[in-house]
């Protein structure tokens, strides 16, 4: 028994590419597609439905797909249902679609990025998945128009990481995830809006880039972590909790409160051993400029198609 890695990938229109695909793709032996990567801008919605449908067909383990369509169905009815599929990545997709009833039986990391869906469509995706381990979450501008608030649940998380951009119409929030071991917070949403962030008791490590957000509710929700790297300005003064397990602390010094933040994680941690103060970086993958970067790169001419 043998197993494929397949990539194609193209940045612009190539008939020949996706006839040659269509052709040769369903005649591969490999009774398993280990990974299959789309990366595509392109091509029909019918073409991508129709590749996914054979790597499902294949046990694919490993999907990741990016591709910039307002088509709400991206993906075939027995891609909900592959019991084989451990790892997806997706990135500027339609999921508006997502069935009521399905089971990615088998799914550990799911990955979206500017991906577009509604609340509902987001829940189902994720009821979906009742051994999801890792979870990343990049709202950008996918969901300007369709998303105002929403809602993550989901018992078997470890790691999840979260981004919303500050431009973003956000009311709000709620995450809860009793088994969560890592936590990335980047609210850069300077426009008002609610975070209920709860049952967290297994937290060991967290990082929080927030603009205008409520800390102490979410420092209420991580007391028991080992590791922290913050950026903020928000007061956390006179709420009464304590990082009784706090060794390591990480904090960025770009904010003109910085100081005032850090005197008082200092007086409420009484087991630091490391301090680091430094200045953290806006991430070049920040949504703004990848997003921008990747509309360069599908403009740019001459670039040839591979498979």
């Amino acid at each position: 028994m043998y197993s494929a890695h397949i990539i194609v990938s193209s940045n612009q229109e190539s008939a020949s590419l996706w006839e040659f695909v269509d052709k040769n793709l369903p005649l591969h032996r490999a009774p398993v597609i280990e990974s299959l990567r789309l990366d595509l801008y392109f091509v029909e919605p019918e073409n991508i439905k129709r590749w996914v449908e054979i790597s499902v067909s294949r046990n694919v383990r490993e999907l990741e797909v990016s591709y910039n369509s307002n088509t709400k169905n991206t993906f075939p009815g027995s891609f909900y249902t592959c019991a084989s599929l451990v790892i997806l990545k997706l990135r500027f997709v339609n999921v508006m679609d997502v069935p009521s009833t399905g089971c990615l039986l088998s799914l550990k990391t799911l990955d979206l990025e500017h991906v577009k869906y509604h609340q509902e469509s987001l829940q189902r995706l994720l009821s979906m998945c009742p051994v999801l381990e890792e979870l990343s979450v990049n709202l950008g501008d996918a969901n300007y128009d369709t998303v105002r608030e929403f809602t993550i649940i989901v018992p078997s998380l470890r790691s999840l990481s979260f981004l919303t951009p500050n431009y973003w119409p956000l009311d709000g929030y709620v995450i809860d995830t009793p088994s969560l071991e890592y936590f990335k917070l980047e609210d850069w949403n300077d426009r008002e809006h609610y975070a209920e962030i709860r049952n967290m008791p297994k937290l060991k490590e967290a990082y929080v880039d927030v603009v205008s957000f409520d800390l102490k509710s979410l420092i209420r929700s991580i007391t028991s972590i080992k590791r922290l790297t913050i950026c903020s300005e928000d007061d956390v003064s006179g709420d009464g909790f304590v990082f009784k397990h706090l060794e390591h602390l990480k904090l960025c010094a770009c904010k003109k409160d910085s100081s005032t933040l850090l005197g008082q994680l200092l007086q409420v941690s009484p087991n630091l051993r490391v301090l680091n103060i430094c200045v953290i970086e806006v991430s070049s993958t920040s949504a703004t400029a990848k997003y921008n970067r990747l509309l360069k790169d599908v403009t740019k001419p001459n670039t040839p198609g591979s498979v």
